[in-house]
């Protein structure tokens, strides 16, 4: 089986000599071997309908065409309109009167071809740009009007920048045995895609019993009252569902260590995302929160993509690649805590009854036999 590196060399050089059934002989028994989710198997299958479109067979290259249009990929299926509406142009005949064709003139002498000569120098010669001296005024500032305009402009340009669908996950560890887990999908554009409506009803479906907000171009699900291990359990869930509509390989996996120390508990978190089939995805903004019961600690490299305040983190997600992150906070130890004080109140009970006990009463005593 030979790499696609391989593939795609031998492709685009029989491509380049318009050697097109080669091209397309080579490339339809290997064509599966690259599916439609990969950026490669696109590559390839844009390559074929080229080639396919080059011997004229547009039935064929119509039936790749549909193929990409089924794609998640926004770009993928914009290509793909466009070439289906290239195919499905119709052919124009090349009038007989556009040919021009040139005659050699044997009369023509040494004479007319000097002349020829002299006049293309005088049009070279020819200056057209004005150099004279003559100042044309001072250079002035652009207008107000002109500044609030770009300004306007830079604006509108923010949100178009920026990712068209945001997917934002909230993890509140402030109570580690009541754990809530909010996850909200807002689209920036007012239809949804079609991965997110599936995406939507798939949640809908595994968590019935959550609390679940849907609107016109959003959607939130939250999971209240979970403790660690259902908060991995719900997380890792909802991963699955993303990789199966992405067609690659997700992953998410998060460890915690708690130390005891007396009165207080530390717990260290070390979370890593792998979000490399997401690298296809277009215009996605990801961001995981994260609210710690007090200022959180960090280890490791320092992570630029991390926004940092008092009791919240948050984390902005790469697509195409593995996001790893490790922190640790405090929190009391409140069965410790309690008991200590019930013990001290005894204690100090016990004392305060024995020292009036020690003391006596100011009442008359009988007189003793």
């Amino acid at each position: 089986m030979k790499t696609y590196e391989q593939v795609l060399e031998t492709v685009e050089l029989a491509l380049a000599k318009g050697e097109y059934h080669y091209c397309i002989e080579f490339l339809l028994p290997i064509i599966e071997s690259f599916p439609l989710s990969s950026k490669e198997g696109v590559n390839l299958r844009t390559i074929l309908i080229t080639a396919l479109c080059g011997i004229n067979n547009k039935e064929e290259a119509k039936r790749f065409c549909k193929e990409l249009l089924k794609s998640y990929d926004n770009k993928t299926r914009e290509n793909a309109k466009y070439l289906m509406e290239v195919i499905d142009s119709p052919d124009i005949k090349k009038p007989e009167n556009w040919n021009v064709q040139f005659e050699s003139n044997p009369s023509l002498n040494k004479k007319s071809l000097n002349s020829l000569r002299n006049k293309k120098k005088a049009v070279k010669e020819k200056n057209f740009i004005n150099i004279s001296d003559i100042p044309t005024g001072e250079t002035k500032p652009f207008q107000k009007g002109f500044s609030l305009i770009i300004f306007f402009i830079l604006l509108l340009l923010i949100p178009l920048l920026s990712g068209c669908v945001k997917v934002e996950n909230s993890l509140d560890l402030s109570d580690l045995d009541s754990i809530t887990n909010n996850l909200s999908i807002e689209s920036k554009y007012i239809n949804k895609f079609p991965w997110q409506i599936k995406f939507e009803e798939k949640m809908k479906d595994i968590f019935p019993n959550a609390e679940i907000e849907q609107g016109e171009s959003s959607f939130s699900l939250k999971n209240k009252n979970l403790n660690m291990e259902n908060t991995k359990k719900v997380l890792e869930i909802i991963n699955n569902a993303a990789r199966e509509l992405a067609g690659g390989s997700t992953n998410i996996e998060i460890n915690t260590i708690q130390k005891n120390f007396i009165f207080l508990r530390k717990h260290i978190f070390m979370v890593d995302l792998n979000l490399y089939s997401l690298q296809r995805v277009d215009d996605l903004e990801l961001i995981f929160k994260i609210i710690p019961s007090n200022k959180a600690s960090f280890t490791g490299k320092n992570n630029s993509n991390l926004e940092i305040t008092k009791n919240l983190i948050i984390w902005k997600l790469n697509p195409g690649e593995i996001n790893s992150l490790e922190f640790s906070f405090w929190s009391w130890n409140k069965l410790l805590i309690g008991i200590s004080i019930i013990s001290i109140i005894i204690i100090l009970a016990y004392l305060l009854r024995s020292y009036r006990y020690k003391l006596g009463t100011d009442l008359p005593q009988l007189p003793s036999k």
